[in-house]
């Protein structure tokens, strides 16, 4: 069972669709109990960091995806979720995100310009859920410096940046991997495989 947190800044549509494509059963998480109680968890999003965060707020989410995520309990985080995870962003200046990756996220190029498309994803660390290969992805902000105690994979606009990071169940993922044809398909098999184990 993966259930997918309703943030009503994200398409939950199509990341339902691939989990469904890999015979994983789909829920909806809308209230911190939903997200407390969850087997797998995913965190979706497009958008503005503000925005996002200003979402997950009026639901009452935070205080629930933080202790999850502390926890180590198994949760993925895609694009803007990946994103939420940090303390702050430069997209949204005096908005605290959950803060539990200790990091800031920063506009990738200069002048800013929104990034449509593939991308090379290379980790940094063997046997995690995320493998070498393309992924695609739609956005102008990331993290740059890799966050202490994670796993990272990097990809590169201009200069390096990360591309997803990994500690144990919990994985997070600058890029769409629902959208990253069968090679994205495969690492959702593969996050779900590991919080099995986590379990």
């Amino acid at each position: 069972m993966v259930s997918i947190v309703q943030t009503g800044v994200a398409n939950t549509a199509s990341v339902a669709a691939a989990f469904e494509r890999c015979g994983a059963s789909v829920s909806k998480a809308e209230t911190g109990e939903a997200v407390e109680r969850a087997a797998n968890l995913v965190l979706p999003g497009v958008g503005t960091f503000g925005a996002g965060m200003e979402s997950l707020r009026e639901a009452g989410l935070v205080d629930a995806l933080r202790a999850r995520i502390e926890a180590g309990r198994p949760t993925l985080a895609i694009c803007l979720g990946m994103q939420l995870l940090c303390a702050s962003s430069e997209e949204s200046p005096g908005v605290d995100g959950l803060g539990v990756v200790e990091a800031r996220v920063e506009l990738l190029s200069r002048p800013a310009r929104p990034r449509f498309g593939w991308n090379r994803v290379v980790p940094e660390a063997e046997r995690g859920v995320i493998d070498e290969g393309f992924a695609y992805y739609a956005n102008s902000f990331g993290v740059r410096e890799r966050p202490a105690g994670w796993a990272c994979a990097m990809s590169n606009l201009e200069s390096p940046f990360v591309g997803a990071m990994q500690r144990g169940p919990v994985v997070a993922c600058q890029f769409h991997p629902e959208l990253s044809g069968p090679w994205g398909l495969d690492l959702l098999k593969r996050w779900i495989r590991a919080g099995v184990v986590a379990c």
